[in-house]
Order: structure tokens, then sequence, then C-alpha cells
């Protein structure tokens, strides 16, 4: 049925009947197998997103980390569902959902089943460690899903306002954010995607010293392109470091020993 396609594959029966569509024929679809009644006043099509008809059926939205990671948004780790419960709304059996009770910052319509970018940014603050929760804000900033003008007027809980201060919409993953956030502590200018020779490097500490993020998936020709060009950076006096996405996340103590042995010896100078 189109009409509930249109709304994500998952619609609330009222706002059908509201736009016309009857009750008889809402019981029709049903009865024919085009749609599956999930909750009282829910309706899904046959292939809808499990996630939406769980939402739907526990009377909660998807939001923080899981509507991070829906909306495209750099994720560090989701270790479960996270949804925010409604008022009067029933939480899904089993525990495997992470439940939030704050009031959210944006109202929910009662159509939605994933939250707005707003509420989603302000749980995460709460909910996320640190760098893994500014990670997903320089995301939401980077796309353009939000704005730091729009952030600046919500009256945001403080764990966001500490976040929407330090978010910046330049760093191209979670993974330079991660690793300007762990070096703030040097008192070295870090800055991020800077264009050298043509193309932007992820960081460039000082003047000299060039540092190359690989994400998980940092394969092929795109990885033998950058190859080629730290070759260029070297040629003209760059010293370039590249780490790999398990080295940063999983082996820091070797990544923040070998930019600081480097500073050491000045290798950030001009």
């Amino acid at each position: 049925m189109g009409a509930v396609r249109s709304r994500g594959g998952v619609a609330r029966a009222t706002s059908l009947q509201l736009e016309g569509h009857s009750r008889h024929y809402l019981r029709l679809a049903v009865e024919r197998g085009s749609l599956v009644r999930v909750a009282r006043d829910w309706l899904a099509v046959p292939d809808a997103d499990t996630q939406l008809v769980a939402a739907a059926r526990g009377g909660v939205v998807l939001t923080c980390v899981t509507a991070a990671r829906r909306a495209g948004l750099w994720v560090l780790a989701e270790d479960r569902t996270h949804v925010a419960a409604r008022p009067h709304g029933r939480v899904p059996p089993g525990g495997a959902s992470t439940v939030h009770w704050a009031e959210p910052v944006v109202p929910r319509h009662p159509d939605r089943l994933v939250d707005p970018i707003e509420n989603v940014l302000s749980l995460v603050a709460a909910c996320q460690p640190h760098e893994a929760a500014l990670a997903i804000w320089d995301s939401a900033l980077r796309t353009r899903q939000v704005d730091a003008a729009t952030l600046a007027r919500l009256p945001l809980p403080a764990a966001a306002r500490t976040l929407r201060d330090e978010a910046q919409p330049f760093a191209d993953s979670g993974l330079e954010t991660i690793f300007s956030t762990r070096l703030r502590w040097l008192g070295v200018r870090i800055l991020a995607q800077i264009w050298i020779l043509g193309r932007p490097v992820d960081h460039l500490i000082g003047e000299r010293l060039v540092v190359q993020l690989d994400g998980a998936h940092h394969v092929g020709p795109r990885r033998e392109s950058d190859i080629a060009h730290d070759a260029l950076l070297r040629l003209q006096g760059y010293t370039v470091f590249r780490f790999g996405y398990h080295q940063l996340l999983s082996d820091w103590p070797f990544v923040q020993s070998t930019i600081m042995q480097a500073i050491a010896q000045g290798l950030h100078r001009a």
C-alpha cells in the first residue's frame, strides 16, 4: 500500500484514516495480507523494516546511537537497540533495548518512529563516552543534518551543551574526531582536512607532521592513490604517518607514543 510505504513501511491507522482511507478499506488490506497489524493503531507492509515494526509494537521511537546509525552518522559502537519511551508507552520485552526516558528537546510527533536529530544528539551526549558522542555530533554537523545556529537556540541539557560548544564540521570521519580529541592535551596545533599538494590530509600537526587515518575498509584504488600522495608529501619535506582503524581504537598507546616521539624530535616544525 503506497500510503504506508511512503511513511517508511509502518504507519498509524489513525493517520491513514485522516487521509481518507476508511476503516473498512484498511481491514480488507489486513485480511488480504497487503498490510499487517503490528499494534492496535499501527499497520505495516509485510516486508517492513524490523526495527520500525518493533518500535511500533513497543510504543517507542528509535533514538540515540541506533537512530544516528540509521541516519548515516559515524557511530563507534551500538551494543543494542536504543529507544525512547513515550508517555504510557510499553517497553519491548526481553531486555534487548536500552530505554531512554528523558524529555525530548524537540516534541515527538505521534506518527514518528525515529527521533528527530536534535533529540538523538541530546541523548547521545548523555549516553555515550565523550569522544564517541563527539564523533557523532561532528558527523551530524559535517553532513548538515543539523546546524550550529539551531543547536544554539535549543534548551539542551548540560552534557549536550558541552558537546555543542566543542563539535566541529571539519572531521571527515569519527576516527579523526577521536584522534584529535585524544591529543588535545599536547597543546600543539592539530588541523583536520587540510589541503596540501592538491588533496586533503586527515591531520596536520604543526607545520610538517601529517597523520593519515585509514578506515576499516580502506582498500583498493583509493588506498593506492593515498599512498602515492604520501610519497609526494615526503618529497616535499613532510613527515607522514599512516595509522589503521584497529591501531587507533585497539592500540592507542602505540599511536600516541609515535606522535609524542615525533613532536619531541621536532618533526612537526618547518
